[in-house]
C-alpha cells in the first residue's frame, strides 16, 4: 500500500554540507534517504520544504516521501532514530494524504539567527553563534527590521546561484531581541525558539534575531544579518542601510554572517 509520509526534522549542520544530496559529500537528504531505504527495502526519495545550507541546522525542517508499506509511522520514527546519524533526529513522522507537497504547499518559513554579544566568547555553544564583541544597539536594527517586512526585492541580500527567478520575497516579521530566559531553557522542538543545546549560562548575553517570510533568497537572511550587525555595530546607519536595501545591489550589503549561527526554526502550511 502506498503512503505519503510527512516528516519534521531536527538537525544539526556543522558537520553536513547542506539539506540536499550530493554524490560526494555528506548530507542530511542523503543520510535520510539512505536509512529509510534500507528500513523499508525500497529506493526512498525525500523531498524537504527547501534547501539548508552547509552548516546550517534546523529544529523545524519539514519533508515528505511515498513509500509502499504498512508499517505504521511510530515504528518507523523509532527505526529511523535507531540508525540514522545522531545529528538528525525526525521529531515527528505522520501519514498525511497523498498530495501533500512538503516545498510547494508551504506557506511561510520562519528562521532564527543567534548571536552571542559580549567581548569574551563561549566554549559551550560556540558551534551555534556568531560572536559578535562590540555592543549591538538593537533599535537601530530593528529600525531596519521595519523597513525590510512586507513584500519587497531582496536583490541586495540575495547571493550568485539562487534557483529562484524573481528577487520579491514577502516579510511577515523581522525583529531583532535579547533571547529570553524561558527560550534558552525549553527542549528544541518544531514550535520551540531555542536550538536544542542548553543555552541558558548565556542567556543575558545573546540576542537573536527572528524572521518570517513567504520564502527565502541564497544566503538571504545571512546577509541581512551581516548587514543589520553593521547597523549595529554603527559602522553604518539605518539609512545607509535603506541605501542598500533599495539598490538591488549585493556588492554594497555587508558580508555574510557564518552558517553556524542560522536554524530554521519552522515551515507553516496552511
Amino acid at each position: 500500500m502506498k503512503i505519503t509520509f510527512k516528516l519534521i526534522i531536527e538537525y544539526d549542520g556543522t558537520l553536513f554540507f547542506g539539506w540536499q544530496r550530493q554524490r560526494e559529500e555528506k548530507t542530511i537528504q542523503g543520510e535520510l534517504e539512505s536509512v529509510l531505504s534500507h528500513i523499508l527495502n525500497q529506493k526512498i526519495q525525500i523531498r524537504g520544504s527547501g534547501r539548508t545550507d552547509a552548516g546550517v541546522h534546523a529544529t523545524g525542517q519539514v519533508a515528505h516521501f511515498h513509500a509502499n508499506t504498512q508499517m505504521d509511522p511510530k515504528t518507523l520514527k523509532k527505526g529511523v532514530n535507531s540508525l540514522v546519524n545522531s545529528a538528525i533526529v525526525i521529531r515527528e513522522c505522520l501519514v498525511v494524504d497523498e498530495t501533500f507537497h512538503a516545498q510547494y504547499q508551504a506557506k511561510s518559513k520562519e528562521y532564527n539567527y543567534y548571536i552571542l554579544n559580549r567581548p569574551d566568547p563561549c566554549a559551550i555553544g560556540a558551534a551555534y553563534l556568531w560572536h559578535i564583541k562590540p555592543p549591538l544597539d538593537l533599535d537601530r536594527m530593528n529600525r531596519c527590521c521595519e523597513l525590510i517586512t512586507g513584500t519587497h526585492n531582496f536583490k541586495s541580500f540575495e547571493n550568485t546561484g539562487s534557483p529562484k527567478t524573481s528577487s520579491v520575497r514577502e516579510v511577515f516579521f523581522a525583529l531583532v531581541e535579547p533571547l529570553k530566559a524561558a527560550e534558552t531553557l525549553d527542549p528544541a522542538g518544531p514550535k520551540n525558539m531555542a536550538p536544542s543545546i542548553n543555552l541558558a549560562p548565556l542567556g543575558n548575553d545573546l540576542v537573536v534575531f527572528k524572521i518570517s517570510a513567504s520564502g527565502f533568497l541564497k544566503n538571504m537572511v545571512r546577509n541581512l544579518m551581516g548587514t543589520l550587525v553593521d547597523v549595529g555595530s554603527n559602522k553604518i546607519d539605518p539609512r545607509e542601510f535603506e541605501r542598500i536595501f533599495t539598490a538591488k545591489d549585493r556588492k554594497l550589503a555587508g558580508n555574510t554572517a557564518p552558517a553556524r549561527g542560522l536554524f530554521l526554526k519552522q515551515v507553516n502550511y496552511r
